[in-house]
């Protein structure tokens, strides 16, 4: 079920928030676990068998650890509840990837469950806190079920640890405030909605109209390219949105995903915005109990190898994700060495290099989006070399009719890529806070700031619902993952 359907915003949460509020406290990880299994099994109705085997072979091989803690058997059994969830991500997500590329055995292609990617790490996040006692063991199966299968982010994240809501799940939400929270949840999940709908949806479509081209010219080839970094990024930062929006509605404080991404002047920085908390998982699961930096060159040279390996492939099993990861493993190496060197000479003034480096950051974006995007390394160098005006994408000899659709097909969309850029930054925010300061001056200017967030919030809703009704262009991209 998609957050962007109807069925989901005028039936599933409706009467999922009704059920949750309508049952007393310690009944409502129950009402999240069955609506949870509900939200899942309406897409995925077989597959909901496979995370629920899950959690009770994790629950119960924790149980026994936790009972024979301290001995050889109880290393086993955590080792176990931490290596059996991967090993079902390994058969269901890079099975045939492996045995085609290692053995060149063509093997039976296998649906990949929803989500699988990111309810696994959460189990193993929680298999390896439990272990070193960051977390207490739920005792409680449905609460520890409730906590997995938490419809908001179960299949497209956030990755959210049990540290950060086990307390609410476990004592309840503390509803002393529930209307502004609900009603900050609400905002937060209607601005999601339009990210997805209003824009990724539209960029979507605009990446189509220019792929249904065949050809282009060098100009239209860097709008695709910015088309499709915009619909990657309204499209899994919207989902986000409206899954922290949910979770407020519901009690629950979920992890930030998203900052800004584009304004970031290194790499680095931009993947300290991009994705936070898959970058967060990596770097305390994965990286630091590695060494971290806290190594030699080399070493750390083969941690950030390692870890960015495993980031393209958690991304998907193909050669473009591996290339795509691995690409920005050398760029991390690559900025650290450049960084250490431009400290010592200082080779230009800090605001030029300012400029340069988001300049620079940006073309880095444009084209591992490209390498992202496509199915194939041949059709993501067709798409970087048409950004150069050479290659296959590019129509070497322009008529009149051609350079009309070309023109067409960019005035067309000219607009959304405008609004999406300007959206990508914090201007909006910033605008919005400007304006809340200036009308927030007394009651009166109180009571105008929220008949303002009612108004905008109800308006994308509606504008929301007219377009999904009309449309049929509606994809989440992370679900694959």
């Amino acid at each position: 079920m998609l957050f962007s359907s109807i069925t989901f915003l005028y039936f599933f949460l409706p009467a999922t928030v009704f059920l949750y509020f309508a049952s007393p406290q310690k009944g409502r990880n129950l009402v999240l676990f069955v609506m949870s299994l509900l939200f899942y099994a309406w897409g995925e109705p077989v597959y909901v068998f496979l995370m629920l085997s899950q959690i009770l072979v994790s629950y119960v091989l924790l149980w026994l650890m936790d009972r024979f803690k301290g001995t050889r058997a109880g290393g086993i059994f955590y080792i176990l509840s931490v290596l059996l969830p991967f090993a079902a991500l390994f058969y269901f997500k890079y099975f045939n990837f492996f045995m085609n590329t290692v053995f060149g055995i063509q093997t039976k292609t296998v649906a990949l469950p929803v989500g699988i990617s990111f309810y696994t790490f959460q189990i193993a996040s929680y298999c390896v806190d439990v272990y070193h006692e960051r977390v207490e063991r739920q005792k409680n199966i449905i609460t520890y079920a409730a906590y997995v299968t938490l419809f908001p982010q179960l299949v497209a994240g956030p990755i959210v640890r049990y540290s950060e809501i086990g307390q609410t799940l476990a004592q309840g939400a503390d509803f002393t405030n529930i209307r502004s929270r609900f009603g900050g949840g609400m905002v937060r999940f209607a601005v999601g909605l339009g990210k997805k709908v209003l824009i990724a949806n539209v960029a979507g479509e605009f990446v189509s109209d220019i792929a249904l081209l065949g050809q282009r010219n060098t100009l239209l080839s860097w709008a695709y390219a910015v088309a499709v970094a915009l619909q990657i990024y309204f499209d899994f930062s919207g989902y986000s949105d409206m899954a922290i929006g949910l979770g407020g509605m519901l009690g629950f404080r979920f992890p930030e995903n998203f900052k800004y991404p584009f304004i970031s002047r290194s790499v680095s920085e931009f993947w300290r915005r991009w994705h936070i908390t898959l970058g967060a998982w990596f770097r305390d699961y994965v990286y630091i109990p590695m060494g971290g930096n806290r190594v030699g060159m080399v070493r750390w040279i083969w941690n950030i190898l390692v870890v960015w390996l495993f980031t393209g492939l958690w991304h998907g099993a193909g050669w473009n994700f591996i290339v795509w990861g691995l690409m920005f493993a050398v760029l991390l190496v690559f900025e650290k060495g450049l960084g250490k060197l431009y400290d010592r000479r200082r080779f230009l003034p800090e605001s030029v290099l300012s400029v340069v480096r988001h300049v620079y950051v940006c073309i880095i974006i444009l084209v591992s989006f490209l390498v992202f995007h496509n199915d194939s390394l041949s059709g993501a160098w067709a798409d970087i070399q048409a950004l150069l005006g050479v290659g296959s994408r590019i129509s070497h000899s322009v008529d009149n009719t051609q350079l009309a659709v070309y023109s067409y097909v960019l005035r067309n969309r000219a607009v959304l890529l405008g609004i999406g850029l300007v959206g990508s930054t914090p201007i909006p925010v910033w605008l919005w806070e400007k304006l809340q300061k200036r009308l927030d001056t007394g009651r009166t200017g109180s009571v105008a700031v929220c008949v303002a967030k009612a108004v905008a919030t109800v308006g994308l809703l509606v504008l929301c619902t007219a377009y999904l009704i009309d449309g049929s262009f509606n994809p989440f991209l992370y679900f694959r993952f």
